[in-house]
């Protein structure tokens, strides 16, 4: 098993969303099709820090091979919807476990801390990213993001749409956790010139 078919083999959920929309045998032969697609995009970004691959080889180009080979043959609209539907599941998982962490005493105060060194962990400048951080205030932490490995990669790939949904992923998973609040103005892939990010503690 290469590569390419380890990671699609971690994408269940899309796979799953493919085979609603289609018959089986295509569903499967689009999904042979886009690992293969993802072979090429692999050795094309094979060259990229070693924090980069975090993004691209988990979501950004998996996703994009399967996104484009999908919509080769059924509606752009569809396509985009088997990509959506799989990161609303996933994030909805996420957050459950959030909601029932956020429940622990003292544990939103924990969250807070924890924000600034895994940003900067994982979407640092290690990482393909280009950040704003502000001074730390008590219960709050701001962020903003100004160039982002999934918008340029996306748009290099010709389907910078498929940036949006990653950065609703923000808003899925952030955006209802008790006792904290998540707000955010803009970002990159709705047109934005940054992705802010603001939490606060309630």
């Amino acid at each position: 098993m290469n590569n390419a078919e380890k990671i699609m083999k971690k994408k269940a959920n899309i796979k799953a969303e493919l085979d609603k929309a289609l018959l089986k045998s295509q569903s499967d032969r689009l999904w042979r099709e886009a690992t293969a697609r993802l072979d090429g995009y692999l050795a094309r970004y094979s060259t990229l820090p070693r924090g980069v691959h975090i993004h691209t080889e988990s979501r950004i180009l998996p996703s994009a091979a399967i996104y484009l080979t999908v919509k080769e043959v059924i509606d752009p609209e569809k396509a985009y919807g088997i990509i959506e539907n799989a990161a609303v599941q996933t994030c909805a998982g996420i957050e459950r476990k959030l909601q029932k962490l956020m429940k622990v005493p003292g544990m939103q105060s924990l969250f807070m801390k924890a924000w600034d060194p895994m940003t900067r962990k994982l979407f640092g400048a290690g990482n393909g990213f280009e950040n704003v951080f502000y001074p730390k205030k008590k219960g709050e932490y701001r962020m903003d993001v100004t160039s982002c490995p999934y918008y340029r990669t996306f748009t290099e790939l010709g389907c910078p749409e498929l940036t949006k949904i990653f950065c609703e992923n923000d808003e899925r998973i952030y955006g209802n956790l008790p006792g904290l609040m998540f707000e955010r103005t803009g970002t990159l892939g709705k047109g934005a010139e940054r992705c802010d990010f603001f939490l606060k503690k309630l």
